[in-house]
């Protein structure tokens, strides 16, 4: 049988699968032996966003990305994060000093992050087809079929443009995006604020320090009727939404909307066929926690595969099955803060409503309640 074309497939060239390429690559004797699959990050002017998107990555992926020499130019820290429950009482602080770390995170446009990440890529040598990626036949080697013919690889590895297929559920709410002025702004202070719709979070914008990157989790159809609501009324609603403790808030630019739900799957599909990021878990944004997860799987993934880079002709499914068990409870534990959070603090029930608000009270002060959980948002299970 004639050796496949390369040693591995990285299927998506999204954050989570550029990163992945860049960890294997490190240790790779050949890196022209893997290939990254999928669209080059678009041409923009200068100033020009072409994904709306502002990125939290925690103090995890921050290291993560810089020890790949694949860190953007421009980005917030986040400092400190406020989180309250509206018309409660009771709210925690979370800050960088108590867990001893320089910032809790910072805030990256996503075209900046991809387009650092894809320029890393591109520096190791790594093959790049800007395709869309096929969808593979699992084997020995695995199967791929592009546009220009058949090609085959000992290993793919699926990133995202594959919808995770196992659990499932919808939220029934948008996340609107936009851009927000603070009158006041609190310079590294991030805020989640729940509300009865869903959370609404303001995070420090890396492009000036008075502006926030906004999500806000609303029912799909106030999600529309906001994005085309005139600004004034758009900062009316936010600011009753939000409070003041920015000042006066004044959308700046265009407003996005987005659909939320949670799917996952396996990380393990098959033989030479694992998935990663956004084609093994979609999460809901409260707590920014879905990219954070697609980097600690890329990084351990990375990781539990150096031996075997070195002998590619040996099998691989025993490192996959190791990876697959060793990531389990970390992704167990993100899915289910991220699950359960939202739809929690969105209920009708008052009684679970003061609950909730007593919580976060106890959160503020008790520190050994408060650590494990700021801690796992942080940096998660990095076994």
């Amino acid at each position: 049988m004639a050796s496949p074309t390369y040693d591995i497939a990285i299927l998506g060239s999204g954050p989570v699968g550029c990163a992945l390429a860049l960890g294997l690559a490190d240790a790779a004797p050949d890196p022209a032996r893997i290939v990254l699959m999928g669209p080059a990050p678009a041409p923009r002017a200068a100033g020009q966003a072409i994904d709306p998107r502002a990125l939290a990555l925690n103090h995890g992926s921050r290291r993560f990305l810089e020890s790949l020499g694949a860190w953007p130019e421009h980005t917030a820290d986040i400092l400190t994060v406020h989180v309250s429950q509206a018309g409660h009482l009771g709210r925690t602080l979370i800050d960088q000093a108590e867990l001893g770390v320089p910032r809790l995170g910072c805030v990256a446009a996503y075209d900046d992050l991809l387009e650092t990440l894809y320029a890393a890529v591109r520096r190791t040598g790594t093959t790049l087809l800007a395709e869309r990626p096929p969808r593979p036949r699992a084997g020995a080697p695995v199967r791929l079929h592009l546009s220009d013919g058949p090609r085959s690889a000992h290993l793919a590895l699926l990133s995202d443009g594959a919808r995770p297929q196992g659990l499932q559920r919808e939220y029934d709410q948008h996340a609107v995006l936009a851009t927000v002025r603070a009158a006041a702004p609190w310079p590294g202070r991030a805020f989640e604020r729940f509300t009865r719709t869903g959370p609404l979070a303001l995070l420090p914008h890396p492009a000036a320090p008075d502006l926030y990157s906004l999500v806000w989790c609303v029912p799909p159809a106030r999600a529309q009727a906001l994005r085309h609501l005139p600004h004034a009324d758009f900062d009316t609603a936010l600011q009753a939404a939000f409070g003041h403790r920015l000042g006066r808030l004044q959308r700046v630019g265009e407003a996005y909307a987005f659909p939320l739900s949670l799917h996952a799957g396996p990380n393990l599909l098959g033989q030479g066929l694992a998935a990663v990021g956004n084609a093994a878990q979609t999460l809901h944004p409260v707590a920014g926690q879905g990219l954070n997860l697609g980097l600690r799987d890329a990084a351990q993934l990375a990781q539990a595969l150096r031996p075997w880079l070195a002998a590619p002709g040996e099998p691989v499914q025993p490192l996959l099955e190791r990876h697959t068990r060793r990531r389990r409870a970390d992704r167990a534990l993100t899915l289910g803060i991220t699950d359960t959070l939202p739809r929690l603090f969105a209920t009708a029930n008052p009684l679970v409503r003061h609950a909730c608000g007593l919580g976060l009270a106890a959160l503020d002060l008790v520190p050994a309640l408060r650590k494990p959980l700021a801690r796992h948002l942080l940096q998660g299970q990095r076994l």
